[in-house]
């Protein structure tokens, strides 16, 4: 996935961006001195710029605080950097934007330096490392920017929108008219340093605790004791484990690993899970008993794990992954005073870093949810499977090309293919051309990547600023990069792809990046979709591309409600401020229960399950998960586009640098319709009148 947290300043600033924040009280006596300057200024220099002039003072009014100083400093900065002549305006915009990326670039290298021993896998964390990549360098950037008073001459001289202005107006603004409404965004709330600091510090916490949560499953036994898993195996959560349960359908006796990792799974939910088995070889567990034991085999070099000096215990991990969760929250809390219009996490997600409403979001995913394709799938799901489904089936993957193969037969390819991260990034060209990009645009793009081992599942890591390199982290084992590495080294590529085109060749850096994360998620999903196809393994054809609408549909429908229940947790707690770790687990059970039964139940004859609360972004990328069946939507959009062209490469780089405008805007400039659900739901019916 790309990186949630750190991210470059144009788009930073959209987190804490779109409404006015209530008045400070010291703001008041201003009015007079307002209508002395509107009226001298007018006379000055004319009837046209009143409404101008009216509406910036008006925006720095409200965002004034006692210590900015009284009337007579606001009246020297209205003076002195009032834009009254467009030439003064084009000139203050272009140095504006300059800089912005100029700071946001930089604070993006100091973010991932900051980060690298947490982000990569050089050997283990030590505390200080922790406390480094929880440092936010930008934290005070926001209010700095008010006390030197720059933020105040961006909001005198460029409008602040709201939501409802930018979709009912920004169809027909100009790219121009765009980059001013993204300039001013940034400085439209002003949330204190301390605040921000904490924010980036609970997240950087959360994040560490889901990089290391890790399960050795040669230690995990089933109910009679027996080993499934190879030796050596080490799954992180959620990521690696849900990828091995899909695995697994292509191999003769992989149900038992599935139901095996189903329980694990429903352990971690309900932290019934043992502390103890938590990223150790040292214990052997049976999930289904929920017992351990200290474990005969070793899965480590002798000395490298530290025998167990007693038994070990069975005790459940206490509750760490929601006292993670809610130190995110009320972190994230602290920022609601300062977003009278937007109050709340949720509202900040939805309205301001979507732009999409979340009743309106929420609609698009129970489209899928409730549509009556789901049971037919299903059916489908069971007579390819010869059996009745089980709750695990959610992450069905028999409709891909790679059911043809076992995961050993896959890793062997991929390991001896990229047998060190090295290897991966000396083939980005090659893969690039294979996509359908130039020989020149390939070169240049694979020029500007790095690629890095990664200590988590992996992720994207953009640049901020023209001209430097976008880095590519996903995990290489000892034995070379696996086939899950790949996949989501291919994912990762597709990011760094459009942040490297979205960057550099832009037509306003202020308009960098895509409308939202569910944006950039959708053009990486479109290199994943092809990562047989870019090994050799597999060829598109019309059988193909009605089983990848199967795909499409079932893997939207399972992450739609992964989302429903990340959007309801978070509504809980708002409801709940004063929850323990212990609440918040029991009302998240809860609320995956609910979730199932309302949606999956009927479909899978099974009800109270727990399983869509696994995801580990709920725990460190508030509220990141709703981007995904967003991002599956949009890509299918993206996709048929692409396929209506006959080629990805140019077709990707067109929307590319599209920048980041509304989503609708976008989706109608790349695909010719707004976002919807409609075109995948369209073909999903289209698809199951072809494949028996």
């Amino acid at each position: 996935m790309k990186n949630p947290i750190f991210i470059s300043l144009p788009i930073l600033a959209l987190a804490f961006a779109g409404a006015v924040q209530a008045q400070d009280p010291s703001a008041a006596p201003l009015a007079g001195t307002m209508a002395k300057l509107e009226s001298e200024l007018v006379a000055r220099h004319g009837e046209e710029i009143r409404q101008r002039l009216v509406r910036g003072m008006n925006q720095v009014r409200s965002l004034w605080r006692t210590e900015d100083g009284d009337a007579a400093a606001f009246e020297s900065l209205v003076r002195t950097h009032f834009a009254a002549g467009d030439a003064t305006r084009d000139q203050m915009f272009e140095r504006m934007e300059i800089a912005f990326e100029q700071i946001g670039g930089h604070l993006t290298d100091l973010v991932r330096e900051l980060r690298m021993h947490v982000d990569l896998d050089r050997g283990p964390i030590l505390p200080f490392d922790q406390i480094l990549a929880g440092y936010s360098p930008g934290a005070h950037l926001t209010e700095d920017l008010f006390q030197n008073k720059i933020a105040f001459v961006v909001l005198l001289n460029f409008r602040l929108t709201t939501l409802q202005e930018r979709l009912a107006e920004g169809h027909q603004w100009s790219r121009r008219e765009w980059a001013e409404a993204r300039l001013a965004q940034q400085f439209g709330r002003r949330v204190p340093a301390d605040v921000n600091l904490a924010i980036g510090e609970a997240s950087s916490r959360a994040g560490a605790y889901i990089a290391q949560y890790n399960l050795w499953m040669h230690h995990a036994l089933d109910e009679q004791g027996r080993r499934l898993f190879p030796r050596g195996l080490r799954l992180i959560s959620h990521w690696n484990l849900r990828d091995d349960l899909k695995a697994a359908y292509s191999e003769k006796e992989g149900l038992p690993k599935q139901r095996l990792i189903q329980q694990v799974m429903e352990r971690i939910v309900t932290q019934s899970i043992p502390a103890v088995v938590i990223d150790s070889p040292r214990v052997d567990w049976k999930p289904f008993s929920n017992t351990v034991v200290a474990s005969s085999v070793a899965d480590f070099e002798e000395g490298a794990v530290p025998a167990l000096s007693e038994p070990p215990s069975g005790a459940p991990e206490p509750d760490t992954r929601y006292a993670r969760l809610l130190d995110i929250y009320r972190a994230v809390r602290r920022a609601d005073p300062y977003s009278p219009m937007a109050p709340t996490l949720i509202a900040r997600r939805f309205d301001e870093n979507r732009e999409i409403p979340e009743a309106r979001v929420r609609a698009m995913f129970e489209q899928v949810l409730a549509s009556p394709l789901a049971p037919r799938v299903a059916r489908l799901i069971e007579k390819r499977l010869g059996r009745p489904l089980e709750p695990f089936d959610i992450w069905y993957n028999g409709f891909k090309p790679r059911g043809a193969y076992t995961e050993a037969e896959l890793d062997a390819i991929v390991s001896k293919k990229y047998p060190t991260a090295a290897a991966f990034h000396a083939d980005i060209p090659n893969i690039l051309r294979k996509l359908g990009f130039s020989e020149e645009l390939s070169d240049y793009l694979a020029a500007n990547i790095e690629v890095h081992p990664s200590r988590g599942a992996g992720h994207a890591f953009g640049a901020g600023r023209r001209g430097d390199k976008a880095y590519l982290r996903t995990r290489v084992e000892k034995g070379g990069m696996n086939y899950k590495g790949y996949n989501i080294a291919v994912h990762e590529l597709g990011h760094n792809v459009e942040q490297i085109l979205s960057t550099n060749r832009i037509d306003h850096t202020l308009l960098q990046g895509v409308p939202n994360t569910a944006f950039t998620e959708a053009l990486a999903f479109v290199f994943q979709a092809r990562d047989l196809e870019l090994l050799g393994l597999a060829s598109p054809d019309e059988a193909s591309k009605a089983l990848g609408a199967l795909d499409d549909f079932w893997g939207t429908y399972e992450i739609a409600g992964v989302a429903l229940v990340d959007m309801a947790v978070w509504h809980w707690m708002y409801d709940n401020p004063d929850a323990t770790p212990a609440q918040l687990r029991e009302a998240t059970v809860r609320i995956s229960k609910d979730v199932w039964n309302r949606y999956y139940a009927s479909i899978f004859r099974r009800k109270d399950v727990v399983l869509l609360g696994v995801y580990s972004h709920m725990i460190s990328s508030t509220l990141y998960l709703p981007d995904y069946p967003i991002g599956r939507m949009i890509a299918f959009q993206i996709k048929q586009q692409m396929e209506r062209k006959g080629e990805i490469g140019p077709e990707f780089a067109r929307m590319a640098v599209i920048g980041n405008v509304i989503p609708d805007l976008w989706m109608t400039q790349a695909t010719g319709a707004p976002v919807g659900p409609e075109a995948l739901l369209k073909a999903t019916a289209e698809a199951l009148g072809r494949v028996k």
